[in-house]
């Protein structure tokens, strides 16, 4: 029999999301069976909804060898830091994604990727010790496409996390807000609202009608800073979060971001590659405005967290607008 204590990174989460994480190698057969016969919670039998409070006691009737078998995890992979930090405290972690890095791995890069730079780096400072943490690992609770920049949100224990899960899926909690460069004068607020629809097979989406039966709402609000000479710098509110978004909504509008081999248009992108070798979106997640919060991230309501343009995006800005 093996006993263990629920610790306050393994608080509030259901036992089989637990147990899913602690025995990281087992199948979902496996563990739905173990929850049948062989799990106990403070000498009591739970089912896969039981929520797990600190303190509980958790017994598993299976062998060492068996445990050994089950949660046997690979060494961390150390990652060589490119981000910046735009803040951080005890609970949570807002960095500056740069050019080309994944948010998380992929089958293309299982290694150098944003997530396992932040763990390095937290594993560095001493603020994750992945000895002691059976199921927590620091994660991203937003994601920017390879090529997009800007701010990522981590949470830096389990109950931060689980907060911040909430607060990017939720309204009323965080305004998130872009800065790109489009073709065209754009003089006026716009305020989108459609329904989109994701091709896999070319990673695209497709701008449908509200009135179509099908596909998924899209929320997107462009604020013009300046236009000239057939460009405008907007400032764009994400109000939901789907893949593409910002770059297919505003190109339905008739404002396509420059440099968007996907959704762009092709003789801007070629002027736009030849005067400043740009050959991908500008689009750069810029602030984070926390208008609301819970426990424990209170305190942070209020404030606003701000990511400079990288260089070559600030360039590009300058050389237009000036």
């Amino acid at each position: 029999m093996i006993k263990l204590t629920i610790s306050g990174n393994e608080k509030e989460q259901r036992l089989d999301r637990f147990l899913k994480k602690y025995l990281k190698n087992a199948s979902l057969s496996y563990i739905y069976k173990l929850i049948r016969k062989d799990v106990k919670i403070n000498g009591k039998r739970g089912n896969i909804e039981t929520m797990l409070l600190e303190g509980d006691e958790i017994a598993l009737y299976i062998s060492e060898e068996e445990l050994e078998k089950l949660t046997k995890s690979k060494k961390v992979v150390k990652s060589k830091k490119q981000f910046n930090i735009a803040y951080e405290d005890e609970n949570i972690l807002i960095v500056e994604k740069p050019f080309g890095l994944l948010t998380h791995g992929d089958a293309t890069e299982k290694k150098n990727h944003l997530a396992n730079q932040v763990i390095s780096y937290l594993i560095e400072k001493e603020d994750y010790v992945p000895r002691l943490e059976r199921t927590f690992v620091p994660s991203p609770v937003n994601r920017l496409d390879r090529n997009t920049t800007g701010l990522v949100l981590f949470g830096k224990n389990n109950k931060a996390l689980q907060t911040l899960n909430k607060m990017i899926r939720e309204k009323g909690y965080v305004n998130k807000y872009y800065l790109t460069i489009v073709s065209g004068n754009l003089k006026k607020e716009l305020i989108l609202k459609d329904k989109m629809e994701k091709d896999e097979e070319r990673n695209m989406v497709k701008v449908l009608p509200m009135e179509d039966e099908d596909g998924k709402i899209m929320e997107t609000i462009a604020k013009p800073l300046k236009y000239k000479n057939g460009y405008t710098l907007v400032e764009v509110e994400l109000i939901t979060g789907r893949t593409h978004q910002i770059r297919a909504h505003l190109a339905k509008a008739g404002y396509p971001i420059i440099g968007d081999i996907k959704y762009g248009r092709s003789d801007v992108n070629r002027e736009i590659e030849k005067r400043f070798n740009l050959t991908t979106q500008f689009l750069h997640a810029y602030r984070l405005s926390f208008i609301g919060a819970e426990e424990p991230l209170e305190y942070l309501i209020g404030k606003d967290v701000t990511g400079e343009l990288p260089p070559n995006l600030e360039k590009i800005k300058e050389a237009i607008f000036k």
